[in-house]
């Protein structure tokens, strides 16, 4: 079996040696070339296309966004941006998602070499789940595994749903390709929608940037969920990168609760978590929505979701990015009809308007 081809694309010698060292080390990967900036990856893509790309934002002669806007036009491949923890990094870093960038892999200042060490197993997950997807041309729309847990983990919660509401709420969990994904789909939406609550994995320096942008798109008023905050009509609520967010009720009201606590299906936020939530305090008042992305995070609270009641959707193969998260909630039996993408604005505005 071939292994995955990584270019890397970076001024750091730093980051460059620590990134080819993790990649290296992985037995179904490899790092075909390593270059300083995009002039010089330039010259080893014409000589090898490689399969995935890590690619630096802030570089000399060209920078990471108008050679991923070169890439996407000219020959798509998927590429994993690698971005400062700041809040310049985190806007920047959201446009390059925007334009095509299929995940995000974060570097501090200081102590990059150390950092990236730490973070081995969230870039060997990257570059697995960027080589899986399918990426097209794309303009912006105006090593060893830490232990899975389940949602129990965080959840603690009664296990019969309170149904005296007909307040509809929609819940979304989407992964590699989702901020793509739900661009399309909030952006179709008028203000007169359900409460939406969502989360898409991301890192926590992202979270607030990626929500502003939909904002400034969205006719509904788009804001990373702070906690405790009653659901309303006409918003939509953006898990943290770092805190589970659950669907939490008080008397008829629903209200955001988040929570710390260990990463559940390898993630924080995990849809689990929340499709779960949603099962046991919306049920039949719920619509679940689990969109592109890899593994099975949201499988078992889509299947619970379903079983209590709630309307349950899947996007399609052809239309997802890396069908993966989809696939497996099919298999368990938790999705009740597959759409592509484009259809999903129009049946989350029927499924609103049928309660009205």
């Amino acid at each position: 079996m071939d292994k995955i081809k990584v270019l890397l694309v970076d001024d750091s010698a730093v980051v460059r040696q620590v990134l080819t060292k993790i990649i290296n080390n992985h037995p179904k990967m490899e790092v075909c070339a390593a270059a300083q900036d995009p002039l010089f990856a330039i010259r080893h893509m014409n000589k090898s296309w490689p399969d995935v790309i890590i690619l630096d934002i802030e570089m000399p002669r060209m920078d990471g966004i108008t050679f991923l806007r070169k890439i996407m036009s000219e020959h798509p491949t998927p590429v994993i941006m690698c971005s400062s923890l700041t809040e310049k990094g985190a806007q920047t870093s959201i446009q390059a998602m925007s334009l095509g960038a299929i995940e995000i892999v974060t570097k501090p200042r200081l102590g990059v070499k150390g950092f990236l060490s730490e973070s081995a197993d969230e870039i060997i997950n990257a570059v697995l789940s960027a080589s899986q997807a399918r990426v097209t041309k794309c303009s912006p729309i105006p090593l060893q595994a830490t232990k899975k847990l389940t949602a129990e983990a965080i959840l603690s919660l009664p296990h019969t749903a309170m149904l005296r509401t007909t307040e509809r709420i929609i819940a979304i969990g989407s992964s590699t390709g989702g901020t793509i994904a739900l661009e399309k789909i909030l952006t179709q939406l008028p203000r007169v929608s359900p409460a939406i609550i969502i989360v898409q994995h991301m890192p926590v320096a992202f979270t607030g940037a990626f929500a502003a942008r939909l904002n400034s798109l969205c006719e509904m008023e788009v804001v990373e969920a702070k906690g405790n905050e009653t659901i309303l009509p006409g918003h939509v609520y953006i898990a943290p990168g770092d805190r589970h967010m659950l669907l939490n009720r008080s008397g008829a009201l629903y209200k955001i609760e988040l929570k710390d606590g260990p990463l559940v299906s390898r993630h924080k936020p995990s849809v689990d978590v929340l499709f779960r939530s949603v099962a046991r305090y919306a049920g039949k008042n719920a619509m679940g929505i689990i969109l592109t992305g890899m593994g099975d995070d949201g499988a078992r609270g889509l299947k619970e979701m379903r079983d209590a009641g709630s309307v349950t959707l899947g996007e399609c193969e052809k239309s997802c990015i890396v069908y993966g998260m989809p696939k497996e909630a099919m298999k368990r039996g938790a999705v009740s009809k597959e759409l592509s993408l484009a259809q999903f604005p129009e049946a989350i505005l029927d499924y609103y308007q049928a309660g009205l």
